[in-house]
């Protein structure tokens, strides 16, 4: 697999097999991945991996906190025009699984998978020190995020970016002890595709080239 047949090829998975990774695979995934690029080779990330019971913990606590209506980390609402591809990606994943639009149950429950991080077997927090200008520090996180899922397939192992698995950032820190001089940025749920779990087939679409590019200075 070249690398633009991984970027083409990679699409997030919300449906995981129930199977661990072994600690030297991802190892070997991380070890590859930092060699993303960073601000003056800063590498401002810090990577928490979590498995086990320290896990299951913050799903249930990230749940109970949902069902509770607790305030968390909170994000701007999408412009129309974003907000009209949000939507158009959830009404294909609400299509796949079978969930109505009028079924809040469903939907509900659809929502807190996001907040169990798809019970995948493996989550992973990225994390930057707060003494570290943030545009520039998610920049580079963000780069190292999607250098993971990528070296990920080389192993057979699907991923899931999310932003709801730092929705509560006190949970987090409850349960893996991460100082608050540290900024939870975001979160990936690794493990191997359930190729049976209906959202799986959905790949998100993407606009025309020229709808985001501009090109200046060419003839």
């Amino acid at each position: 697999m070249n690398v633009k047949e991984a970027v083409s090829g990679r699409k997030s998975i919300r449906g995981f097999k129930p199977d661990p990774i072994p600690r030297s695979v991802l190892t070997e995934i991380f070890e590859a991945s930092v060699r993303a690029p960073s601000s003056d080779n800063s590498q401002p990330w810090e990577i928490y991996v979590l498995a086990g019971e320290a896990l299951d913990r913050i799903r249930r606590d990230n749940v109970e906190a949902l069902k509770k209506g607790v305030a968390g980390k909170s994000y701007p609402p999408y412009e129309p025009v974003y907000r009209k591809r949000q939507v158009g990606l959830a009404v294909e994943l609400f299509k796949a699984m079978g969930i109505a639009r009028e079924d809040k149950d469903k939907r509900l429950e659809w929502m807190q998978r996001g907040f169990r991080f798809f019970d995948a077997p493996v989550g992973v927090v990225l994390a930057a020190d707060r003494s570290l200008d943030l545009q520039t520090a998610a920049s580079d996180v963000g780069g190292l995020a999607q250098t993971i899922c990528l070296v990920a397939m080389e192993y057979g192992l699907g991923s899931c970016i999310i932003a709801q698995g730092v929705t509560y950032p006190d949970i987090i820190r409850r349960h893996v002890a991460i100082p608050e001089s540290k900024r939870l940025l975001l979160a990936i749920s690794l493990g191997y595709p359930d190729p049976d779990f209906p959202a799986n087939r959905v790949v998100s679409e993407r606009e025309p080239l020229d709808t985001n590019t501009f090109w200046v200075g060419f003839g």
